[in-house]
């Protein structure tokens, strides 16, 4: 392209993008963004736009490539259970600096049994949790956690690639539209089932007008002067199952990283927030079996297994596995933890707003419960300077 063309190319996508909204429909201006920026990524030029990655997908999709499919407190979880018979999908979960991206075909849970004689704050739990099941999805290739609450729009996708190939796809999205989920079809087989499931539950009102809410605001931590740091340390040092930490969390009224960082001494240590390019690294090259955690408010997904290919590529350091990636943004990462409780090491990396981006832990089985090779492994991990430590 000669260089007067480009010019006014970029002077009249500037144009477009400075318009007040309204003034050039959305559509226009996303046209004129991709013009200007053709590998930018589609949630980046939501950001970029100023609107949610809902509602470029829908103004820019519907009665085209994008269907979207109806609402309810019971439709993301109903729609979850139909896509079992999809076969083999690739599961995508984000967050604002990480994805996780796994190829295979989910399990299907057993017909549950009633359980009784349960105390009420166990019933309770078991209840919540069967609201969050889709009727599989725990273990296996596609090992997902739902909080369903959260989902709010969905949509199916049916997108032409550069090679005529059409991608399909069921893609979720909280109430303030980013993204909670997606599935993408991997199978000639799921061609029929995706089919299906968009005639099935196809929106009377296929609408771009999406009611999307403000994101809700973070609550202020607890000043750690007001936490009896005492009393939370024994109460950590009591923990005989991992599961119980978010219970301790509740219960001192701490956030995640804050209980991290007013944990035991013996039981936390501080680590660079770079260090998850070694662990990734030494995880390929000692083939430890790790199990990455990533997630959302709406959704976590899990992978368990041994990586391969790490590379840093386009701003994120990534795994490029045959049927697992993972990208990460890490030069977002503020701090790093590794993190003992009831016998178990994990590490985790967190962003300025102390936010979770991803947390790892080390493969168990029955023969090892505590892998020797993983808590070796995150050993070996590179500190964080003393100013940092001593900031504890």
């Amino acid at each position: 392209m000669k260089t007067h063309h480009r010019f006014a190319l970029a002077l009249s996508s500037a144009l477009l993008m400075s318009l007040p909204a309204g003034a050039a429909s959305l559509q226009e201006r996303y046209d004129a963004l991709r013009a200007e920026q053709p590998k930018l990524a589609f949630r980046d030029a939501a950001a970029k736009l100023n609107v949610s990655e809902a509602e470029l997908l829908a103004s820019t999709g519907i009665g085209k490539t994008v269907t979207r499919l109806q609402e309810g407190d019971t439709v993301p979880r109903e729609i979850m259970r139909r896509a079992l018979d999809l076969g083999k999908v690739l599961a995508l979960t984000r967050n604002d600096n990480g994805v996780l991206e796994r190829t295979g075909v989910a399990s299907r849970l057993k017909q549950q049994e009633e359980v009784a004689g349960l105390d009420a704050d166990k019933e309770k739990e078991r209840e919540a949790r069967l609201r969050n099941i889709a009727g599989g999805y725990l273990g296996g290739e596609i090992d997902l956690r739902f909080t369903f609450k959260n989902w709010k729009y969905a949509f199916a996708v049916a997108q032409p690639g550069k090679d005529g190939a059409v991608s399909r796809s069921l893609q979720f999205f909280d109430q303030s539209g980013n993204a909670a989920h997606k599935v993408y079809v991997k199978s000639d087989a799921g061609v029929a089932v995706f089919d299906k499931i968009v005639a099935d539950f196809r929106n009377p009102v296929q609408s771009a007008d999406l009611k999307v809410a403000a994101a809700p605001v973070k609550p202020a931590a607890k000043p750690d002067s007001a936490v009896d740091v005492k009393e939370f340390q024994l109460a950590w040092n009591e923990i005989n199952d991992v599961h119980q930490f978010n219970r301790l969390l509740t219960e001192f009224g701490v956030t995640r990283e804050q209980g991290l960082r007013l944990g035991p001494v013996d039981k936390v240590q501080r680590i660079d927030p770079k260090a998850v390019r070694q662990l990734l690294e030494q995880a390929a090259k000692q083939q430890v079996e790790i199990m990455a955690f990533l997630g959302n408010s709406s959704t976590i997904q899990i992978f368990s297994g041994k990586i391969n290919k790490v590379q840093e590529a386009g701003g994120y350091f990534n795994v490029l596995d045959p049927e697992f990636n993972l990208h990460l943004r890490d030069s977002a990462f503020v701090n790093g933890y590794i993190v003992k409780r009831a016998g178990v090491v994990d590490v985790e990396f967190y962003d300025k707003d102390g936010n979770e981006v991803i947390s790892f832990f080390g493969v168990r089985s029955k023969e090892h419960p505590i892998p020797q090779a993983w808590i070796d492994l995150t050993a070996a991990l590179p500190k964080a300077d003393a100013a940092n430590q001593a900031s504890r």
